[in-house]
């Protein structure tokens, strides 16, 4: 459904995308980590035709940046920061459903499910929102059309408790149905929905993880992780997992080793992409039972 083939992507001299490769199939549902700076906007962006950049990117068969309208209208799309639209919230969800052949009541019915009560502000410029405002309205504009393919670039970061919670119960509706792409650095959000963990880390992929819904969730992972340089906090937070040192020079704190539940895998995951800058190498390897 989604190809990427050996991207590259430079801003003047730095290289913010370096060769990627990945392929993802439909009902496929990835989660995209890695630390602020390390490609994940820049990648989704591509994605989206956005940019211009070095290799190949398809969605169905079909170049975003050739065909971008025919694309875009099969894609459900929440932006990381929203877009300074002044048209009004009415406009803009009559606009939206015309535009992918929706019915508009659907938008708003998923306004009022994620807590937006749409009359106070339909005539309100978007861009007069509120962030958690904005952020609910463009969740509704792109789970309320049929697309096959929903891509969300940190799409939970402005909202309350309880429209986070509504917000993955929607997605996970869409589960069987739908590929996702989904850049967060909440990952234990969306570990319960996702079957695939990519981590990008200075422009590349350093973890392609397909979780194995059957072996992982009842078994154990044997993980040995190398580190740059020895990190209070990272010591402290591996100590947290039961991981024991195994350095060559007792307590350098370079080599970990330890055990993880499977169904706490993309939990320790997203712990580890906290310090992704510190780690050399991770090895994650099942333990026959």
């Amino acid at each position: 459904m989604i190809l990427f083939e050996n991207v590259n992507k430079s801003f003047r001299s730095v290289r913010v995308l370096d060769g990627i490769s990945l392929e993802i199939g439909l009902g496929e549902r990835v989660a995209l980590i890695g630390s602020n700076g390390a490609g994940k906007t820049t990648l989704i962006r591509c994605l989206l035709g956005e940019y211009t950049f070095d290799g190949k990117v398809s969605i169905a068969g079909r170049s975003p940046r050739n065909e971008r309208t025919r694309v875009l209208g099969s894609i459900g799309f929440v932006p990381q920061l929203p877009p300074p639209l002044k048209m009004p919230v009415g406009q803009l969800i009559h606009f939206a459903a015309d535009l992918c052949g929706t019915d508009a009541k659907r938008i708003f019915d998923l306004t009022g499910t994620l807590g937006l009560d749409i009359k106070p502000i339909i005539d309100r410029q978007f861009v007069r929102l509120s962030g958690g405002m904005k952020q609910k309205l463009l969740i509704a504009i792109a789970l309320g059309r049929e697309a096959k393919v929903l891509v969300m670039d940190e799409p939970a970061a402005n909202l309350d408790p309880e429209a986070r919670k509504i917000f993955f119960e929607l997605l996970a509706e869409r589960a069987q149905s739908a590929t996702m792409l989904i850049s967060s650095h909440r990952l234990n959000e969306v570990s319960a929905l996702v079957n695939r963990v990519v981590e990008l880390d200075l422009g590349k992929v350093v973890l392609d993880d397909r979780v194995a819904d059957d072996v992982s969730l009842t078994g154990k992972l044997s993980c040995r992780i190398s580190v740059k340089r020895c990190e209070a906090a990272l010591s402290k937070a591996l100590g947290g997992w039961n991981f024991a040192d195994i350095s060559d020079v007792q307590g350098a704190g370079l080599e970990w080793q330890g055990l993880i539940a499977g169904p706490d895998r993309l939990r320790f995951l997203g712990m580890i992409s906290r310090y992704v800058a510190l780690v050399s190498n991770i090895t994650i390897a099942e333990i026959e039972q």
